[in-house]
C-alpha cells in the first residue's frame, strides 16, 4: 500500500468513527517513526506539523549505499532516490535525471524561498554543461536535505557545507 492510499484509509476511517459512538483504531505500519525518534535520526526538531510520512520515507533510505543507475535499497544514486521518494510520499512520478527533473517537473525556487519537499540541485563538477545539475536531492528544514551521496549513500547534508555552497545551482518546487 502506497502513503496516497494510506491517507485516504485513514481519512475514511476518522471520517466514519467521527458518526458513531465508537472510536477507530489507526494502524500504522510497523516502520512507522514518531517525531521524537525521526528527530534523532535527523538531527534536526521534526514536529507533527512537518511532512512525518517524508521524514518517514526517507528514514527507510538512509545508509543505503550509491549505486550509478540503481533503484533499490541494494544501491540507488541520487535521481532515482528522489523519484522514489516522491512517488511514495506525493504519487508524483518525477522524470529520471536530475538535470529533467529540474527543465520538466519543477519550477526554479532561490535557496531563501526553499520549503520542506521541494528539490535541491548541485552542479558538482565533471563534464559537461556549466548551468546544467547532476546531482539532486530533497530539502528537508533548517538548511537541510536529504540526498545520496557518492561517498556515504544516502545521507543529510546542510546547504550551508562549502562544497554544497559552491556547487549551489538551483532549487526547485514540483509541479
Amino acid at each position: 500500500m502506497n502513503k496516497q492510499q494510506f491517507l485516504y484509509i485513514l481519512l475514511a476511517l476518522l471520517l466514519l468513527s467521527s458518526c458513531g459512538s465508537r472510536r477507530a483504531t489507526v494502524i500504522l505500519p510497523s516502520d512507522f517513526k514518531g517525531p521524537k525518534e525521526l528527530s534523532r535520526l535527523y538531527g534536526i526538531r521534526i514536529t507533527p506539523d512537518d511532512n512525518i510520512y517524508l521524514y518517514n520515507e526517507g528514514a527507510k533510505w538512509l545508509g543505503v549505499p550509491h549505486r550509478m543507475g540503481g533503484l533499490t535499497k541494494r544501491g540507488v544514486d541520487c535521481s532515482a532516490f528522489v523519484a522514489i521518494v516522491f512517488r511514495e510520499v506525493y504519487g508524483k512520478q518525477l522524470s529520471r535525471s536530475s538535470a529533467d527533473m529540474l527543465k520538466y517537473d519543477c519550477r526554479k525556487v532561490s535557496r531563501a524561498k526553499l520549503q520542506e519537499g521541494d528539490l535541491v540541485f548541485f552542479r558538482t563538477g565533471g563534464r559537461g554543461k556549466k548551468n546544467v545539475p547532476n546531482h539532486v536531492g530533497i530539502y528537508l528544514k533548517n538548511g537541510r536535505f536529504i540526498h545520496t551521496s557518492t561517498s556515504s549513500g544516502v545521507m543529510v547534508s546542510s546547504l550551508s557545507e562549502p562544497y554544497y555552497l559552491r556547487t549551489w545551482l538551483s532549487g526547485g518546487r514540483v509541479k
